[in-house]
């Protein structure tokens, strides 16, 4: 079988992932996205979770289905010296690797960096850990609510005043994903110009730490720690979350002086603009408890889309806070294409989140999360050269399984 170009970019470009869970698999989803061909090695003995989790049918679970669009699959047993073989082979004709095993699992199997370069000289490697693959915490595994929490950045989710409530567990996987995948892309083209690989270490508690940066420096220059929040920002006031009809809510969020002025305009209290305690940021901020409670009771009188009416059009950012079906039924990123319609391995229409951009020269998203092992004749047969005898005899061999 011969697979369609896609186009985008990245045509041409082959990854090979050797991934678990959410973080690794984003790394290729965002690849796929842009073009290029990504093969997924997996094995009947040793599923990913997103595959069970819950369910009966393994290649029909949400979770899987939701970060493994556009990829291929191809199954190697890791634990046999022959399944070690073909996925060097593989790599020797790849662009991209990448991996998020437990710390040392990569290196017991005989797929270290050194074994791999071997193969491809050329090869991006990209290993993804929780603290990396060096230092004295490297040995250490974990998930996503783990890279928030040591990174600091759960310690700054909760309400003021109070303890950390922590956060959503994929924002963690999403960004330490997003960070490997333009790494990787920034090493791509490195290799283009030079023709010189590289690995890439990327720690998920590193990633995570870069997100409170500002946080970070002012404990480090100043000796301040930051405590919880809430919804405030520190150069922004009102800003916050506030209540409205129907037990939904509304996210507002005010800059300037002139954006205050309009907002106490659309409240029908133009006064407020000149209010000693409000007049300037500073002012908003010294008040903010008394500001907040004057936004809650405005905004709860009134529905989501009126407040967001008045205040978008003279130019106040707002939205509504969507819930996950407000989200799905949402007209304008129907429209932006962010959710697209594409086809599983028995013809079935799924629909799933697109890209997270626009690009002039897009990639094509056809196809579903795979089948586990449905490109294995494509693998094996068409990239490898395998003939179908030996394809059947590590199929029987349980190689290819």
């Amino acid at each position: 079988m011969s697979l369609k170009q896609r186009g985008g970019p990245l045509q041409g470009v082959r990854v090979l992932e050797l991934t678990k869970v959410w973080a690794g698999p984003a790394v290729g989803k965002m690849f796929a996205y842009l073009g290029a061909e990504v093969i997924r090695v997996e094995s009947e003995g040793s599923l990913d979770v997103t595959r069970t989790f819950g369910v009966d049918d393994i290649d029909n679970a949400p979770g899987w289905q939701s970060v493994n669009p556009q990829k291929l699959s191809a199954q190697v047993n890791m634990k046999s010296e022959e399944g070690i073989q073909l996925i060097l082979d593989l790599a020797a004709k790849s662009d991209v690797l990448v991996e998020n095993l437990r710390p040392g699992a990569i290196g017991r199997l005989g797929l270290g960096y050194e074994r791999v370069r071997e193969a491809n000289p050329g090869i991006v490697y990209v290993s993804m850990g929780m603290w990396g693959s060096e230092g004295p915490l490297s040995y250490q595994t974990g998930y996503a609510p783990c890279f928030a929490a040591l990174g600091g950045v759960s310690a700054l989710v909760g309400h003021e005043p109070g303890a950390p409530a922590g956060m959503n567990t994929r924002y963690a996987d999403s960004t330490f994903g997003a960070a490997a995948s333009y790494a990787a892309l920034v090493a791509l083209l490195h290799k283009r110009r030079t023709g010189v690989g590289q690995f890439i270490d990327v720690s998920a508690v590193e990633c995570m730490s870069t997100m409170i940066g500002d946080s970070i420096m002012d404990y480090a220059l100043n000796g301040v720690v930051q405590d919880c929040n809430g919804n405030h920002h520190p150069d922004m006031a009102p800003h916050g979350v506030y209540p409205v009809r129907s037990s939904e809510w509304v996210s507002i969020a005010v800059r300037t002086d002139a954006q205050w002025a309009a907002l106490a305009e659309a409240m029908g209290r133009p006064e407020l603009a000149r209010d000693s305690r409000f007049a300037s940021l500073a002012q908003r901020k010294a008040n903010e408890a008394e500001l907040d409670a004057l936004m809650a009771q405005w905004t709860a009188s009134l529905s989501a889309m009126d407040i967001v009416a008045k205040l978008q059009k003279r130019g106040i950012a707002v939205a509504k806070s969507q819930s996950s079906l407000d989200l799905v039924a949402d007209p304008h990123l129907w429209m932006r294409g962010f959710y697209r319609d594409v086809v599983d391995h028995a013809g079935r229409s799924k629909t799933t989140l697109g890209p997270s951009w626009s690009m002039s020269r897009a990639a094509e998203a056809l196809d579903a999360a795979p089948a586990l092992g449905q490109h294995n004749a494509y693998v094996f047969g068409e990239l490898l050269g395998l003939s179908e005898e030996e394809q059947q005899r590590l199929e029987a061999a349980g190689i290819t399984r």
